[in-house]
């Protein structure tokens, strides 16, 4: 009888069988389950491949309209300061001039 429980077969049928005597009841409603939830996200799916190709026919058509955009660097400038430093005491960033 000990030589019996060594091989891992005999003891994983043993179990799968004491699983199935116990939750034979519920074992169709779980699979009822199991489908819904595949059919669920296989929808999904579906659905997000399709939004992402609309987004890159979308960005594809925008693409040739666009043109590069050019500028220069301007460096900020305060009239009230020409050393930079704040003399009013409060914290308002250099250039507005709210009171």
């Amino acid at each position: 009888m000990g030589r019996l429980f060594e091989n891992p077969v005999v003891i994983i049928v043993i179990v799968v069988v004491i699983v199935l005597l116990i939750a034979a009841p519920k074992l169709p409603a779980m699979a009822r389950s199991l489908g819904q939830s595949f059919r669920i996200i296989k929808s999904e799916v579906r659905e997000s491949k399709a939004d992402g190709q609309e987004a890159n026919t979308a960005q594809q058509a925008q693409k040739p309209n666009e043109a590069p955009v050019e500028g220069t660097v301007v460096t900020p400038v305060n009239p009230q300061n020409n050393n930079g430093s704040n003399t009013s005491g409060t914290n308002t960033p250099p250039g507005n001039t709210t009171v």
